[in-house]
């Protein structure tokens, strides 16, 4: 690990940033007053699921996107637009295909104008820095998914930026593959072999956040803010199975799980997320089911670590939260601190037949989801029992984002349908209380 300084290179102010309706209206936030900075020496771990704006704010901090509120500063010196100073490594390859490797790496300094002596000299010195030595005249197609991804690095390095950004660079490769190129990249970074003063990376990985990171940022959704910081005081090379690596991953595990206090406030009282403002996950019903089942049966019993379980079942938390968080908003499931635990409903599900699941399914959601109880109580009054899906999809877009409304009403159909609630007409995307077949 580098000697962390006091010296400031970034620093992000009260920054929120909304986007715009098809009507031209200013939308919910998808991020909200969120401040940090960035330091000479360290690299900071920016954790949160899919659709918490991780990846917006790396936009904003490179420049590439203007905050509704708020602003970002670079040494000092406001931040209006790309800037010299940061290089962004993506989670797609995002290499030219007709490029050579040596061509991929040369290209960010041919754009800023460099010698063409000086450029070939840097761009060769990059890829033998990143381990792709004797693959200079190979072109993408010939790469694995771990090399090409080494090209990324090395066209982001070969600019010699101040701070790199990596938005889940690891996350579409292999596991073995994206283990091997964590360890060569913190080696380097050890070494002082990398030409850059801070990392700031963008993950959903818990134990990648861990392994790589001096402090952890906690990202919650809807708004995307800051939940939390980690210090991670740990010494590289890391290893996984030390007892405090390990109280550090429960740790997070503990605070990604933690439920939103209610407070009064707004339309029918409540937060944003709850209400008819509860932004529900895509989920499987079958996954569910299935949850239940593995918690059930030995070696949990009904309670489980979720870090073990993550690893046995092989599930990131993009997998694993929205399962676990629709059990626990349904009461057939808890979170207690880093474990998830079966409720005495969720307990007699497991050992119910089919027909008295979706009973005591259907039920639990209209007790506790109320957009399902508004569906089901407007399709009861209607002399017709019809409904338009667009009645209820502009109902909850006064809470949340276009796309997390759309998101929202797909989620309630599917689970609507297992609870055999409600059936739902796909070609007149209409609700009814019959089979639309």
């Amino acid at each position: 690990m580098l000697d962390v300084v006091s010296t400031v290179l970034l620093d992000v102010s009260h920054v929120s940033q909304s986007y715009q309706k098809g009507s031209g209206e200013t939308g919910p936030p998808i991020l909200q007053d969120v401040s940090l900075t960035l330091k000479e020496g360290e690299i900071v771990g920016l954790l949160g699921r899919s659709g918490c704006g991780k990846s917006t704010l790396l936009r904003i901090i490179s420049g590439l996107a203007r905050p509704t509120e708020g602003a970002v500063s670079f040494y000092g010196q406001p931040v209006t637009g790309p800037y010299d100073g940061t290089a962004m490594v993506f989670q797609s390859f995002a290499l030219f295909p007709w490029l050579s490797v040596l061509d991929n790496v040369e290209i960010g300094l041919r754009a800023h104008g460099a010698p063409a002596a000086e450029t070939r000299k840097r761009a060769i010195a990059a890829i033998d820095v990143i381990g792709l030595d004797g693959f200079e005249s190979a072109y993408p197609k010939e790469l694995s998914g771990g090399m090409r991804q080494r090209v990324g690095f090395a066209r982001a390095l070969v600019v010699q930026p101040k701070i790199l950004l990596m938005d889940e660079p690891f996350s579409a490769l292999d596991v073995l593959t994206a283990e091997t190129l964590r360890t060569d990249l913190l080696d380097l970074w050890s070494e002082g072999r990398m030409p850059t003063k801070s990392i700031l990376m963008v993950t959903h990985n818990i134990e990648e956040a861990v392994l790589m990171c001096d402090r952890v940022l906690v990202l919650a959704s809807n708004p995307g803010r800051i939940a939390a910081e980690i210090q991670v005081p740990l010494i590289h090379p890391r290893n996984r199975l030390d007892p405090e690596f390990r109280q550090l991953v429960d740790k997070i595990y503990a605070l990604m799980t933690q439920r939103p206090d209610p407070k009064p406030a707004g339309r029918e009282g409540g937060v944003p997320g709850m209400g008819l403002g509860m932004a529900l996950p895509r989920v499987s019903t079958n996954s569910l089911a299935g949850l239940l089942e593995e918690l059930a049966a030995p070696p949990y019993n009904g309670r489980a670590d979720l870090p073990h379980l993550a690893d046995s079942l092989q599930l990131e938390i993009d997998d694993l939260f929205p399962l676990g968080e629709t059990l626990q908003l349904l009461r057939f499931a808890e979170f207690e601190e880093a474990d998830i635990k079966l409720t005495p409903a969720g307990k007699r599900f497991v050992d119910m037949d089919v027909d008295q699941r979706k009973k005591l399914f259907g039920d639990h959601l209209l007790a506790y989801v109320p957009l399902a109880a508004r569906i089901k109580r407007v399709l009861d009054e209607r002399p017709s029992h019809r409904a338009p899906a667009t009645r209820f999809r502009e109902e909850i877009e006064d809470y949340m984002s276009e796309d997390y409304a759309e998101r929202t009403l797909r989620a309630i159909i599917n689970l609507g349908r297992y609870g055999e609630l409600f059936a739902y007409d796909e070609n007149a995307q209409a609700f009814s209380l019959e089979n639309p077949q």
